[in-house]
């Protein structure tokens, strides 16, 4: 496209890239898992906020992290969902909507790795002048909305570096720090069952972090090459689906408190609907 500047505050959606014959079962298939999990998602929020027994810091904050997912994957896949049967040509938004679903998706992706952070230790954007109107992603977030100026964005590329190398560092270290010092505790320890508690909690929140750590960093890395735009694409879409999905299965799997709950709430409804 053309480099000269807009007066419309309107902006293209290079959206999902599918044939006409792909965009119903792919629409179908995003649908599916949205559903499924806004239901696990807010299911389990409700279930914690009811649920006395419930009301402990790790619970709470699990919480926190399945309204979060549900919050952030609401951010993205709808428009996202709208946008698939739409013809290429047709996928617009404006620069207000695109810079809101950019703050709030990365908003509710730091509030992700807040909420891991804190777990762990439980345990033990600048309005820019544009040149150009299509969004080259599904969806909008700093990148793509960087890519939409002509200026120099030399500074703002490093601030992004910078705060990303931040966050990260004291992501990860936090989290490095605080497993090493369980994986001592209980080395030392000659508990079986404490030590058997502490790996399948320490496996489980291993699991979801670095499920993130990696749909993020992929598609941090593939917004560095254009060529690679089509895997680009579908690795943008696995950064919002794929952890909020995941996140109840794996929490509401491994938490006992919850799977007992969740048994006596299905066995009291079927006995209910038996009585009827």
């Amino acid at each position: 496209m053309e480099n000269h500047t807009y007066s419309e505050h309107v902006l293209q959606l290079e959206g999902l890239k599918v044939t006409n014959q792909s965009s119903y079962p792919a629409f179908i298939f995003i649908l599916v898992i949205y559903i499924f999990t806004m239901v696990a998602n807010i299911s389990l929020t409700v279930l914690i906020s009811m649920e006395r027994i419930l009301h402990q810091p790790m619970y709470i904050l699990l919480c926190n992290m399945h309204l979060n997912d549900a919050l952030n994957i609401t951010t993205v896949i709808p428009r996202v969902l709208s946008d698939i049967l739409k013809a290429s040509a047709d996928r617009y938004i404006t620069y207000v909507e695109c810079a809101t679903q950019a703050f709030f998706g990365h908003f509710f992706s730091t509030n992700a790795h807040t909420i891991l952070m804190i777990m762990a230790f439980d345990s033990l954007s600048i309005r820019l002048s544009r040149c150009r109107s299509q969004v080259i992603n599904p969806f909008c977030d700093n990148p793509s909305l960087f890519k939409l100026s002509c200026d120099n964005l030399f500074i703002n590329q490093i601030y992004g570096l910078f705060f990303t190398a931040v966050f990260l560092i004291a992501s990860m270290g936090s989290v490095a720090l605080t497993y090493i010092s369980i994986a001592i505790v209980c080395v030392r320890s000659k508990s079986k069952s404490l030590n058997s508690k502490a790996l399948q909690t320490c496996s489980t929140h291993l699991a979801v972090y670095f499920i993130m750590l990696m749909t993020s960093f992929v598609i941090v890395f593939l917004h560095r090459y254009p060529q690679w735009s089509n895997h680009r694409t579908v690795a943008s879409i696995m950064f919002p689906l794929v952890p909020p999905c995941l996140n109840p299965i794996i929490y509401g799997l491994q938490s006992k408190d919850i799977r007992t709950l969740v048994v006596q709430i299905i066995k009291s409804k079927t006995v209910s609907l038996t009585v009827r």
